[in-house]
């Protein structure tokens, strides 16, 4: 029996090897080893990142008092020595065999022994929760003569042959690498040959073939590598028990590595060194007959947060089948009439979890002939609609505070509720229902091969996956495609649990399809449907509707309106929102924005109505016809500023002056530079030679920004003037309260910023006395350039405002073109020299270091100066958190990542003021 296992030198006995060099050798310290079972335990949700989160689940059940098969859980910190050795140390595997023998002890069973044979699951468990990722082995233990045994003992020679069978599939498919498809095949061929579509329902020959064929398509394959003490030497001992465990406890610990759990791990953002635990624990059947049962509850709704326990069982299966989604389950309701004493106990329990952890719970349960039994316990995965509610719900019932409600919501999930609803008002056709696993509404081409979602995505093609069923293997395809629909499973199929993690539509249980992977087509009611076909699927309703079906963009939920009011209260960043046009402004003070961070002079540049205004201004070569094309341009501009100021009435307006090349605004292909020189009465021959002109090396870092400022002061004076006007008629003629910002791009030296502040203060006084108004405007600028932040103090003494503009701050900090970093940014992230894009989150140590610098010196220049963020980082909320750490004012993002950013913004100060006091 293992209670700490010391410092130890860790070698193996190997055939004609030789040892390792000592500098390869590891030794192991602490505990390593924890156990549970009869009401006492080694640890609990204590040791989450020693002992996993499935370990930490069953321990802590066994704590308060739950019933729980006894077993082990192998640390984490073994995992890390597994996946650099490649084998178990032969102390570990002595180690082991102490404890299963104290397993045997609490259960009375024996390991091996066919009178009384003790079986095993081995199951994987990582901190964070990765459902369905890693791999398990049930029914370990089982060979000949156990098989033989325990049809004796039970009296069940079906049932013990049915679990033999499965740990044959099991440990073919996860220990020796055979395709799972070579088993499949096999219980089809068995299964139509039988007339059965049931796998409980094979006859007891069938079953007894079936793990005679399984047994031979394992020992004719090619022997794994592991080797060791009491762990073979390259051969396959399948009759041998002790065997089967360390094999089956390798590879759950060589799973964190397979393809699946890296892509998903990826895809949340989840650190790879941390290992998953392995849980050894005493088999309970729920494939012993009628009386016997497994399933799968959530405490509470997790599609919608109802207050109900929610879930599904399946009568005579094993936990696999209920989420494997092969078996079609039963309602939690139905199991009231089938076994009303497990049913009472199973409600008990949910409600005990559920107070004990004060959050919704995932938990799998198993009645072994009437017995009820708890197998796992954690934190359900759920919508972002179903997370507001749970939290506001759990928060007015007292179990938890505001301050936690608020931290319960994810930013993202937030985000998903605005996914797009098919619109009420548009024509539909219905072709099949299926269960409504995840909101929300998509539409694209079928597909019915996770690799083939994967290659039409990359393509810029939407695409919805199709299958049977959905197993962890097809998680790249689930994460590229907009929706997922399958012929089978329920609400608790990996199907379901997945892409409400996601936050992607699903549609599971669908009966009227059948999927036909190997022609690559499905039929619904009869109507065949070959892959590209375009399909719009309702994950709100379960609908599966013909073509392409219009869609409206979806609401926050009253509870999450409300969770945002009580984030207001502790967050101490502003929320402002970019927005070029009137109705963006609109749309920013709908979703909460205190003001307008970024308004992009340059977009409305662009429009029909002035983009040959513009381009009269760019050839214009002195400065008196540039005076004359502004002029143009001046109503234009000052319309556009009165639009936006008009609707953000009492909040402040960040205006920044035009930024781009001038090159921008002029046409590249040969068509619309003749249509160009005929409009402005050019030779085509003068037209190509001011657009070759114009045009830079590196326009990026060239004739743009304040330069343009510097250079051709006349665009920057109008902007200005525009900016005052309309600040000026609103505040006399309206009565509108405007906060008018004028930001000065792309500044690099305090010189800059001298000369155009003088010039704007100039404009604007001239602007003010023609109105006999009064504004309480401000000057600022971008701090986009490493020089700007390095001499912050000097340029703070000319500016009343700092705004980084990360975006620019991050290509000139790295040298990194955002418009080009496509070719290569994903080899940089999967060899993990980027841990994240710095374009979509904030370089904390580069680019965050030079914003550290900026506030530091510029504060020191002004106490009080006000500073910001309008890059796309805004709406990042580790960007946002990293804000809040820095001490800036505000935040900025686009319109529909304002609510985002308001609880991204709480979540950080909460979490910035340490524990939350009850």
């Amino acid at each position: 029996m293992m209670e700490q296992m010391e410092m130890e030198k860790i070698t193996t006995k190997r055939t004609k090897k030789p040892r390792k060099p000592a500098s390869d050798q590891v030794k192991l310290s602490k505990k390593v080893i924890y156990f549970f079972g009869n009401k006492k335990t080694d640890g609990g949700k204590e040791l989450l990142s020693e002992m996993g989160g499935k370990g930490a689940g069953l321990g802590e059940m066994t704590r308060i008092g739950l019933p729980v098969p006894p077993g082990f859980v192998l640390s984490t910190r073994l995992c890390s020595l597994y996946r650099k050795e490649k084998k178990l140390s032969a102390p570990l595997v002595k180690e082991i065999r102490k404890a299963v023998e104290k397993l045997e002890s609490m259960t009375g069973t024996r390991f091996g022994d066919p009178s009384n044979p003790l079986l095993l699951s081995v199951r994987s468990g990582a901190a964070v929760s990765m459902p369905g990722m890693m791999e398990t082995i049930l029914n370990l233990g089982l060979n000949e003569k156990t098989a033989e045994g325990l049809a004796k003992l039970t009296g069940n020679e079906c049932f013990a042959y049915d679990s033999y069978r499965r740990f044959l599939q099991m440990f073919g498919d996860v220990v020796l690498g055979i395709d799972s498809r070579a088993f499949e095949k096999k219980l089809g061929e068995e299964k139509r040959k039988a007339g059965v579509d049931d796998d409980a329902k094979l006859p007891l020959s069938s079953l007894r073939k079936l793990a005679g064929e399984f047994k031979t398509l394992m020992t004719a394959t090619t022997p794994p590598p592991l080797e060791g003490e009491g762990q073979g030497e390259g051969e396959i001992l399948l009759e041998d028990v002790h065997w089967q465990l360390y094999q089956a406890i390798g590879a759950v610990f060589a799973s964190w590595d397979i393809p699946r759990a890296a892509e998903y791990r990826r895809i949340h953002n989840i650190p790879d060194d941390l290992g998953t635990a392995v849980t050894v624990q005493t088999m309970v059947f729920g494939n012993m007959g009628e009386d016997s049962a497994s399933g799968v509850a959530f405490t509470r709704n997790p599609a919608t947060g109802e207050k109900r326990v929610y879930g599904e069982f399946l009568v005579n299966a094993q936990g696999e089948d209920v989420v494997a989604g092969t078996r079609d389950p039963l309602p939690l309701s139905r199991m009231r009439d089938w076994n009303p004493s497990s049913y009472a106990e199973l409600l008990e329990v949910c409600d005990l979890l559920e107070k004990h952890y004060l959050d919704m719970q995932d938990v799998e349960f198993t009645v072994q002939k009437g017995n009820f039994w708890m197998l796992q316990c954690r934190r359900g995965k759920r919508t972002g609609k179903s997370a507001a509610r749970i939290a506001v719900e759990m928060a007015k019932e007292g179990l938890i505070t505001k301050e936690e409600a608020v931290l319960r919501l994810s930013p993202e999930q937030l985000s998903g509720m605005l996914h797009n609803q098919v619109d009420p008002s548009a024509h539909k056709e219905i072709l099949a229902e299926g269960l409504p696993a995840s909101p929300g509404a998509a539409s694209g081409h079928i597909v019915f091969h996770p690799e083939r979602a994967v290659a039409w995505s990359a393509q810029g093609k939407k695409v919805l996956l199709v299958r049977p069923e959905t197993s962890p293997e097809d998680i790249g395809g689930m994460h590229a495609a907009q929706g997922i629909l399958t012929s089978r499973g329920g609400m608790t199929s990996h199907a379901a649990v997945v892409t409400r993690g996601m936050g992607k539509c699903c549609i599971v249980g669908c009966f009227d399809l059948t999927v036909h992977l190997d022609e690559n087509r499905c039929e619904i009611k009869g109507e065949k449907f070959p892959e590209g076909t375009l399909l719009t699927l309702d994950g709100t309703t379960g609908e599966v509707l013909r073509g392409t079906v219009s869609t409206i963009k979806g609401e926050f939920s009253t509870e999450a309106r409300e969770l945002l009011q009580w984030a207001d209260t502790f967050r101490t960043l502003k929320v402002r929102a970019n927005a070029d046009l009137p109705e963006d402004a609109a749309v920013a003070r709908k979703f909460g924005a205190e003001g307008i961070g970024l308004c992009r002079t340059e977009h409305m540049f662009f429009g029909e109505d002035r983009i040959l205004a513009v381009r009269r201004l760019i050839i214009a070569n002195n400065p008196e016809a540039r005076r004359s094309a502004v002029q143009e341009i001046l109503p234009m501009q000052r319309n556009d500023f009165m639009g936006i100021l008009r609707h953000m009435d009492g909040l402040p307006v960040t205006i920044r002056l035009l930024d781009p090349p001038l090159h921008e605004f002029l046409p590249r292909q040969k068509e619309d530079i003749e249509e160009l020189a005929k409009t402005l009465g050019l030779t085509l021959e003068a037209a190509e030679s001011l657009v070759d002109r114009m045009r830079e090396a590196n326009p990026m870092l060239g004739h743009r920004g304040c330069r343009l400022g510097i250079t051709h002061s006349e665009i920057y004076e109008m902007q200005v003037e525009a900016i005052i006007e309309a600040a000026c008629l609103l505040q006399t003629k309206e009565n509108v309260r405007v906060i008018p910002e004028i930001m000065i791009p792309l500044v690099a030296d305090a010189a800059e910023v001298k000369i155009l502040r003088s010039r704007v203060d100039s404009v604007a006084q001239r602007v003010m006395d023609r109105y006999s108004c009064s504004l309480d405007y401000t000057v600022g600028t971008m701090i986009e350039l490493p020089r700007a932040a390095l001499v912050a103090d000097e340029i703070a003494e000319q500016m009343d405002f700092f705004s980084f503009g990360t975006n620019d701050l991050t290509q000139t900090t790295y040298g990194i073109s955002r418009d080009d970093a496509a070719s290569f940014m994903p080899a940089y992230e999967e060899k993990k020299i980027f841990v994240t894009d710095p374009f979509a989150s904030i370089d904390e140590k580069g680019v965050g270091k030079l914003m550290a610098i900026a506030v530091e010196l510029g504060r020191k220049t002004k106490k009080q100066l006000k500073i910001g963020i309008c890059g796309e980082h805004g709406g990042d909320p580790a960007s946002v958190a990293f804000c809040h750490k820095l001490g800036l004012d505000y935040v900025s993002c686009s319109p529909y990542r304002v609510a985002v950013a308001r609880l991204a913004a709480a979540q950080a100060a909460l979490r910035s003021a340490g524990p939350i006091k009850k």
